[in-house]
């Protein structure tokens, strides 16, 4: 019996030093707080018309208009100009009716087609006060991509969407509605200082969509929507919906301290403003399914599964940090 004490104590003295070692390794290999990188051709946006570069704002300065879209773009050629053509003729809508005034920011992710090309079309057309083009030296991934265009809205409100125009513009409506409701302003210039974020969702579809994928999509599915509560996000049903909006302040809360920049980086963000009771709507909106999607079904969804269970290791051993905790004491 003095046999089994002595090696279960040997036993347990063991893993509790290698999760002790394994903890300081972690710590002391892992920076706390993202290290955010931008080329200094990155820091400018070039005027179409005249050629000349421009200096892109900052999240640090007030806003000057009343909406900044972010449009992550990698390789997105034949996409793009559908989703824009819809963009733009909403918010011309809106700017002609009541002078909302708005600003699109395509972000090229290191595009190998003629992204950037399509976009600077759009850019002659309604000039740089309405459309930038941020043109990334290499890739980023997505989430890397949406923080860098992030940090150069001059909106009161932020919007991310996905290019492939696959959530309808018009659904901007409900989304921003649930964001004031949150916050109790019905003025987007009286937002910016606030705390809140409102998100589009296919929760409600979900039974459609089953109904249409394969039973080997549908295990993949529910797999992940199964990690992402158990490491992560436990309050929002569906996080991988590309339509979001944020305050001005709460964007510059959560993607200052975002580390993932590939596929989950929605999850990260989401826990983040969790961590931080920031309020969060999410919103029924109409989505379509757009072909020409980048996600491979099996290996990005591993991928994306690997990462959360990353997200929850790092920030459950303080390897990672959220700065904004402190900012709010």
């Amino acid at each position: 019996m003095e046999d089994y004490t002595v090696f279960f104590y040997y036993i347990s003295a063991f893993l509790a030093s290698a999760v002790i070692s394994g903890w300081l390794i972690l710590i002391s290999s892992t920076n706390a707080y993202p290290n955010i990188i931008r080329t200094k051709k990155e820091k400018y946006f070039r005027n179409p018309i005249t050629g000349e570069n421009v200096v892109f704002p900052t999240l640090n300065e007030n806003p000057t208009l009343d909406l900044s879209v972010i449009v992550p773009a990698y390789n997105e050629e034949e996409r793009l100009c559908p989703m824009l053509d819809e963009c733009i003729e909403f918010l011309e809508g809106r700017f002609k009716s009541t002078g909302f005034k708005y600003e699109i920011i395509i972000v090229n992710d290191g595009s190998k087609d003629k992204t950037v090309q399509v976009a600077e079309k759009y850019c002659k057309k309604l000039g740089v006060d309405k459309f930038r083009i941020l043109d990334l030296e290499y890739n980023r991934g997505k989430g890397g991509a949406v923080r860098l265009g992030i940090q150069c809205g001059r909106g009161s409100l932020l919007l991310f969407v996905d290019a492939d125009g696959a959530t309808k513009f018009a659904d901007f409506d409900k989304v921003e509605k649930k964001l004031f409701e949150l916050i109790s302003t019905t003025n987007s210039k009286d937002s910016a200082d606030k705390l809140a974020m409102s998100i589009g969702s296919r929760s409600h579809l979900q039974d459609e969509a089953i109904a249409e994928r394969s039973l080997f999509r549908t295990i993949l599915m529910y797999g992940f929507h199964f990690l992402v509560w158990l490491f992560a996000v436990r309050t929002i049903k569906d996080t991988q919906c590309g339509f979001k909006l944020f305050t001005r302040k709460t964007a510059k809360l959560c993607f200052e301290s975002l580390h993932v920049e590939r596929w989950a980086f929605d999850v990260e963000l989401l826990y983040i403003a969790e961590k931080l009771k920031i309020p969060i709507a999410e919103v029924a909106v109409n989505w379509t399914e757009i072909d020409g999607s980048k996600i491979t079904p099996f290996w990005s969804w591993v991928q994306m599964g690997v990462d959360l269970g990353l997200i929850w290791l790092r920030y459950t051993t303080t390897a990672w940090k959220i700065k904004a905790k402190e900012d709010l004491k």
